[in-house]
């Protein structure tokens, strides 16, 4: 079974709206727990509009599960995993001002700087990912840096899943085989929802991890966060 990380980037941004401690991070981090999730993922960003550093202190003591770190690898964010040694940490080429992850590596441009990180990293024990575009060439590039991981950037599904949902499918079924081929483990995440969910699961065979946020939280408040996970953890069976 594949799998679910939440993301819980959106309890923070909503926390962060009013300021204080309401809703509570660490808290939904348990709950999400509680009710069924595998993985608790968050995304700080330099600017710290929603996880800040200091949150991710205070998950490292409390997850039990798979604490994914996903980022940028500037110099504070190496320094901020390597202290915390997540299970997993997820590299992403966000710029500072980006809303949100909207593209997936160069690995060819960016191969020898990703290689001296992922070595960094690897040597501490961490797991890593790299988040890539579902682009076969990309992905052959991806295995040369030492990563254990991709993460599949799965927007151009989600935006066409309702048109052609075969079409939309097509370019990760060949990027997941060639993933399999170089004996890499495969991620994926953005913009997955209840709608489309289960139909990526079905057809990418070797998923081995989801990590969902702006959605899940979302339906949470029209279902409560318990039965949200619970639809969720279900359409990945």
């Amino acid at each position: 079974m594949t799998r679910l990380s939440v993301n819980i980037n959106k309890v923070a941004t909503l926390r962060n709206a009013r300021g204080g401690n309401v809703p509570n991070v660490t808290d939904v981090a348990i709950m999400c727990e509680q009710y069924g999730a595998e993985g608790i993922t968050v995304h700080p960003r330099p600017d710290e509009r929603h996880i800040r550093y200091s949150d991710v202190y205070e998950l490292k003591k409390i997850v039990t599960t798979e604490f994914n770190i996903e980022g940028y690898p500037n110099k504070k964010f190496i320094d901020l995993v390597l202290e915390i040694l997540p299970e997993q940490v997820t590299l992403v080429p966000d710029l500072p001002d980006v809303l949100t992850s909207n593209a997936g590596w160069n690995t060819i441009k960016n191969k020898s700087f990703l290689c001296e990180i992922i070595s960094e990293l690897k040597n501490a024990g961490i797991r890593t990912s790299l988040f890539i575009d579902p682009d076969t060439k990309y992905i052959e590039h991806a295995a040369l840096t030492g990563t254990d991981r991709v993460e599949l950037y799965t927007e151009f599904y989600a935006q066409n899943y309702s048109n052609c949902r075969e079409k939309a499918i097509n370019k990760y079924i060949k990027a997941a085989e060639k993933i399999a081929e170089l004996k890499l483990g495969l991620n994926a995440g953005h913009d997955l929802d209840l709608d489309n969910l289960k139909y990526f699961n079905k057809k990418i065979t070797n998923l081995k991890e989801v990590s969902i946020g702006h959605a899940l939280i979302s339906d949470s408040l029209y279902y409560g966060l318990h039965n949200t996970i619970q639809m969720y953890l279900y359409r990945l069976k």
